[in-house]
């Protein structure tokens, strides 16, 4: 108990107001509604919480030395106001009022700078025309009696009418401001698993192309022009968020036709696809499901082991169908970067129009991805 009552000592301290407001009271300076018992509450609250706040957050506040000025200068001016006010008492007096609507508006100013920037077109289009009928019915409608009778027909509660409007506004721009913000955060790390997809690849290629060189193959030169063709690939394309699907083909065909040099033809690799050209796709995202069945198919045995593709797509969605053969005995217990790069980039980029499935029949390993574009 005792280590809360230090942390907010601030707020209890801020309980002062009470005894200022009775001896201001006293004195005459401000008058407290006997009748009125909510409205002397939310006041009491009001002000407390104006003398609380900044103690509680003093360190803050130290690093802010232009907004405690600002705070500073309207505390002065609803003072003025109310001194004003007690002083002249004169009902609905025209100086207090322009004093405690300049204290209103820096108040929100203090609180939502940016919003006020932005807005204050809209706040003056409402707030002019209503400042200058209140000075009309003030000064030249007739006497103070005739004033008081409009006043009591005609409250002024249509100066709290906007207030509604401009909160939805503010909500609006919050709810827009949270949407730009969850969007760039996604475009961001969306960009950060495409450039994962770099290293991450061209690591397995170049680790196949040091075990040819070292065997001084003649095939080493036509794996160099194939990775050099798959890297200028990946650089310009797979910066865009989509690319013709035919691309993607050609990218996969560079793939399996470099593997195959590799492998001296002797391997079972087939790709059958049937696609509109039309269709765009969001770019190396097959490519990922290939390598993990190259690496953990016929990298374990080649000799007996196969892949076999077949992707479709139309305007409605795009299947792609991986199987390959691959030794129970010696099954990857993780899944790796590119299998969770991969659920993440479909994640962000088709939300949930998308399904893959991983499944395992005997000893072939079988993957199904589909894109529902419509």
């Amino acid at each position: 108990m005792i280590p809360f009552l230090k942390k907010y000592k601030a707020f209890l301290i801020g309980l002062i107001i009470v005894p200022i407001f009775y001896l201001l009271d006293a004195i005459g300076f401000i008058h407290i509604p006997k009748n009125r018992p909510v409205e002397f509450i939310a006041y009491t609250i009001f002000w407390g919480l104006v003398i609380a706040l900044p103690i509680h957050n003093f360190m803050y506040l130290k690093r802010k030395k232009k907004t405690v000025i600002r705070v500073f200068c309207l505390i002065i001016l609803f003072i003025m106001a109310f001194g004003i006010d007690s002083i002249m008492k004169v009902p609905d007096n025209p100086i207090t009022f322009i004093l405690l609507m300049g204290f209103w508006f820096g108040f929100a100013y203090v609180l939502l700078p940016h919003f006020i920037k932005k807005y204050w077109k809209l706040i003056a289009l409402f707030y002019i025309p209503l400042f200058l009928y209140f000075i009309y019915l003030r000064l030249f409608s007739g006497d103070l009696e005739d004033y008081l009778k409009i006043k009591e027909e005609f409250p002024f509660i249509i100066f709290f009418l906007p207030i509604p409007i401009l909160f939805f506004v503010w909500v609006f721009e919050q709810w827009k401001w949270l949407q730009n913000l969850k969007a760039e955060k996604a475009q961001a790390e969306l960009a950060m698993l495409q450039a994962q997809i770099n290293p991450h690849f061209f690591f397995n290629t170049l680790n196949n192309l040091y075990a040819l060189t070292i065997k001084n193959s003649e095939k080493a030169p036509e794996v160099i022009l194939k990775l050099s063709e798959m890297m200028r690939y990946t650089i310009y394309e797979g910066k865009k968020n989509r690319v013709p699907i035919k691309n993607e083909i050609d990218y996969l065909n560079n793939y399996i036709a470099l593997h195959k040099i590799r492998y001296r033809n002797k391997v079972d690799i087939q790709f059958n696809h049937n696609i509109d050209s039309n269709i765009e796709i969001a770019p190396l995202l097959f490519i990922i499901l290939l390598e993990n069945a190259f690496k953990h198919g016929l990298e374990k045995n080649h000799d007996d082991g196969f892949i076999h593709m077949d992707l479709n797509a139309n305007s409605k969605q795009i299947q792609f169908i991986i199987k390959n053969t691959f030794d129970p005995n010696q099954i990857n217990k993780t899944n790796g970067i590119g299998l969770s790069n991969l659920k993440k980039r479909l994640s962000l980029t088709y939300l949930n129009n998308y399904k893959l499935d991983i499944y395992n029949e005997m000893n072939i390993h079988i993957v199904t991805l589909k894109i529902f574009l419509s």
